[in-house]
């Protein structure tokens, strides 16, 4: 196809038709539409946008360039999460194995990560022999018996995506709520699905900062699944700070079997919670908010989730000695301790700094095909609000050489600011529920 006058076309602000979305998307996943000329049309979707009828044949082409998963002969619902992306986000990791031992399926097709953000792949792929690239038909018999999976994007499952996901990070064309959507919405509704949760972040290290674009995208996903019979609900979660504490891959996949083993930090175990109450909630296998949160905290107290967790390692190629031994994990070479260089309280940990410091670091990519180093990255004690003391211990930075404990000290430096007087609170951690119905505030728990 002639994929110039389409480019003219969206740069100025026109619409494509759908056939014209279909031939693109199907040129572009056969090789016959080259990068540079779906990158121009990407950045000319970034600057005009596109239009519901586009967005909808997007998504189509998207999902229809390759096969889709079935799981109703399994006897139990299937449900996914799904994150926009964030810094220190390793809800996933924690999230899965526990609701799959409430008894509702997950097969969870997970990515990489993208510009300043972690990837829960990279993050799996931290532990020794994990493998993330299972035929489909390991999949169907992976969820047979454990009734969760945990891999990336197969050749065969929305490849057009793939190549977009990979093409969108190499050029600067990630932050645009119709190519997200396009992108979640299409790998998500192939994997068989009856339900979906969104975890959509807002703040300053999220791609969509502002309330109204999160709020724009939820709606924008949730009116996808409803065309596609995916029931879809999705919260807005608080990404003006790292989550958690660790920040990097090894290290957050440390942070998430200690969550799974009931010892994580209160923020991350609030967000998983809550996302985990929503999964058990649209899979029908409780009644109402207090009875599914009493089963997902049974779950995690009794062990439950991390011997789910154990045994997904263990199937998919990996050292189950990582849930017990953190030191079975990738370790870096030089680590430094970051104090704080005057006293008073902390404004601001900017997630944004962070991750673009893992990527400087070694731990994500600059290119569409750079190895990672999953031993980089940071631990931050410190949250936004916290009073600290000249010389206090604040973070931890994890490098593969000095040049890298350089290159996270000045991050650092940028990242924490410290302030005279108490400064405003945070984001709430969790501030809205969205819904086909309706979209509602909710109040948070955790700082």
């Amino acid at each position: 196809m002639w994929v110039t006058p389409l480019i003219e076309r969206k740069r100025e602000g026109g619409a494509l038709t759908p056939q014209e979305w279909r031939e693109l998307v199907a040129g572009y996943t056969a090789g016959q539409v080259p990068d540079y000329q779906m990158a121009a049309l990407l950045m000319a979707v970034c600057l005009n946008g596109v239009e519901p009828k586009e967005l909808a044949a997007l998504t189509g082409a998207m999902l229809d360039s390759g096969e889709r998963l079935r799981f109703d002969h399994l006897g139990f619902p299937c449900v996914d999460k799904h994150s926009t992306g964030g810094v220190g986000d390793k809800v996933s990791l924690v999230l899965a194995p526990l609701v799959a031992s409430c008894g509702v399926g997950v097969p969870m097709i997970a990515g990489r990560g993208l510009g300043h953000t972690g990837g829960t792949v990279d993050k799996l792929e931290a532990i020794p022999g994990f493998r993330t690239d299972l035929s489909s038909a390991e999949v169907q018999r992976q969820m047979e018996r454990l009734g969760c999976v945990m891999i990336a994007q197969t050749a065969t499952i929305a490849p057009a995506d793939r190549k977009l996901y990979a093409l969108r990070d190499a050029t600067g064309t990630v932050a645009k709520a119709p190519l997200i959507a396009a992108s979640i919405m299409s790998k998500k509704l192939a994997e068989g699905i009856s339900a979906l949760v969104l975890d959509v972040k807002r703040g300053a290290g999220a791609f969509l900062p502002e309330l109204h674009d999160g709020l724009e995208l939820a709606r924008s996903m949730i009116g996808i699944g409803a065309e596609y019979g995916c029931r879809t609900v999705a919260l807005l979660t608080a990404m003006d700070r790292p989550l958690g504490r660790a920040c990097g891959n090894a290290l957050e996949t440390e942070e998430a079997i200690a969550t799974l083993r009931g010892e994580g930090p209160a923020d991350l175990l609030e967000v998983t919670l809550a996302l985990a109450v929503e999964m058990v909630l649209v899979a029908g296998v409780a009644q109402d908010a207090a009875g599914a949160r009493r089963m997902v905290t049974e779950a995690l107290s009794a062990g439950h989730a991390v011997e789910r967790f154990r045994s997904i390692v263990a199937t998919q190629g990996g050292n189950p000695a990582v849930v017990d031994d953190p030191a079975a994990l990738p370790q870096a070479r030089e680590v430094a301790v970051y104090s704080a260089p005057t006293g008073g309280y902390v404004a601001a940990v900017e997630p944004r700094t962070v991750g673009r410091a893992i990527v400087a670091m070694g731990g994500g990519r600059r290119t569409m095909d750079e190895p990672i180093d999953h031993s980089v990255g940071f631990v931050i004690s410190a949250k936004p609000g916290d009073r600290v003391e000249q010389g206090e211990a604040l973070a931890s930075v994890y490098a593969r050489d000095e040049a890298g404990l350089r290159v996270g000290v000045e991050a650092l430096r940028k990242a924490l600011r410290i302030v005279d007087e108490q400064p405003a609170p945070p984001l709430p951690l969790i501030s809205h529920r969205v819904t086909a119905e309706k979209t509602e505030a909710i109040p948070s728990t955790a700082r």
